[in-house]
């Protein structure tokens, strides 16, 4: 399998993860998980915001859940958050919809993982290619990006 970026990262910093592939075409998060055969909770989702203040923020929660921007917004000590508009992913992070990991992006943005993963031995997200997801620690992950945990999702 050859090597994404988000992996040549974790390999450069020892970090230790395993690479998955499936069909490219599967592109629905709760679909990945059951391709995995994993829960839907280990398997997490990278979404893109930008704040009331223009700071461009990156959260990490599970496929079967929904972020809430109030959460968010709490959790990055902003007063709002909103979802980036699709096209501006790729010129933003370098990864495109269904790819984007929070390992490797352009640029380093402030990351949060939802603090369900704290409890988790492994977790998957994507490893910065449609079809391609990486297990790894969510110690790991937090060490990678820089990220802290907190609560995001919708009850």
């Amino acid at each position: 399998m050859e090597k994404t970026n988000a992996m040549r990262i974790l390999d450069k910093n020892k970090i230790p993860y395993a690479a998955r592939e499936y069909d490219a075409s599967i592109t629905d998060g709760e679909a990945v998980a059951a391709i995995l055969n994993e829960p839907p909770e280990e398997v997490f989702k990278t979404l893109v915001t930008v704040s009331d203040k223009g700071e461009h923020l990156v959260f990490a929660v599970p496929v079967c859940a929904v972020l809430d921007l109030k959460k968010a917004a709490r959790a990055a000590g902003v007063k709002s958050v909103s979802m980036i508009r699709q096209k501006e992913l790729e010129p933003l992070t370098g990864y495109v919809h269904g790819g984007c990991s929070p390992v490797g992006m352009k640029k380093r943005f402030r990351t949060f993982v939802h603090e369900s993963a704290r409890t988790l031995p492994q977790m998957y997200v994507s490893a910065g290619k449609v079809g391609r997801q990486m297990r790894l620690s969510p110690a790991d992950l937090l060490t990678a990006v820089g990220a802290v945990f907190a609560d995001l999702t919708a009850e």
